[in-house]
């Protein structure tokens, strides 16, 4: 892989988008790479928590403008959202892993809205969030038009969506789209320990309250409570669930395997 930077340690894997002369705008080749790791995560049980970050002074500016206007490289507005966009939201809302945004600078377009799809989004104090779709004519994608209405409520991303202001870190966090901002100097450090503390976790209750709350976009509360009712039955047969209730009973830190 050329455009991510990608690895896997003590049960943490790293995506980061490395594009940094771009300020990590997607191409095809990028696109395309972060499916495939999100692909190897769902499917590698090692993996207990995916932190999606940015290389260099942005997380992402979106879609690269060079490539859809040159002639050669321009891969069609259908494939980008149809191969690029689309399966990149439904893999994170799909892969059995709670996915961290770790947010470091700029989002943007897309780059914000995949962030906005993630499971936690943190961000770096001097990190910003643009629906930038408007100032070319075009509209929010990527799920755009799905998550931010449900996170900061119609009028503000409608707004949002047909201005494009600019949303501080700050801002971000005080309307609900984003979970919490951490100061610069603590930026790494935080995020670090906000992924090992998630790779302690029991990965597969995580994986069944993320399964919950993607019906929960769909059901009304009779269908959720049926969908509830399912999942919890399943995770109570999880072998982590038994670890949980002994480690209360006997006073002790529990040690979950993810299972």
């Amino acid at each position: 892989m050329e455009s991510i930077i990608f690895n896997i340690e003590s049960g943490i894997a790293r995506i980061t988008l490395n594009r940094p002369k771009s300020f990590n705008s997607f191409n095809r080749a990028m696109a395309l790479e972060f499916q495939k790791a999100l692909d190897i995560c769902h499917n590698d049980k090692e993996v207990r928590v995916i932190v999606l970050s940015g290389e260099g002074k942005a997380f992402c500016a979106g879609q690269d403008l060079v490539e859809v206007t040159d002639e050669k490289l321009n891969p069609g507005f259908q494939k980008i959202l149809e191969e690029h966009y689309g399966p990149i939201i439904k893999k994170i809302r799909s892969t059995a892993k709670p996915i961290i945004a770790a947010v470091n600078g700029v989002a943007a377009g897309a780059g914000a809205n995949i962030a906005l799809a993630c499971d936690i989004v943190v961000a770096h104090e001097n990190a910003s969030f643009i629906q930038a779709f408007s100032a070319i004519g075009l509209i929010p994608d990527s799920g755009g038009t799905f998550f931010l209405p449900r996170l900061i409520g119609f009028q503000k991303a409608s707004a949002l969506a047909m201005l494009g202001d600019k949303v501080g870190a700050f801002e971000a966090e005080r309307l609900g789209m984003i979970y919490k901002v951490f100061a610069a100097d603590e930026f790494e450090e935080s995020v670090n320990k906000l992924a090992q503390r998630m790779a302690k976790m029991p990965t597969k209750g995580l994986a069944l309250t993320k399964e919950a709350f993607n019906h929960s976009f769909d059901n009304n509360l009779m269908q959720q409570l049926d969908v509830e009712s399912k999942l919890q039955i399943e995770a109570s047969e999880t072998s982590d669930y038994h670890e949980g209730v002994a480690s209360f009973l006997e006073k002790r830190k529990p040690n979950f395997k993810g299972e």
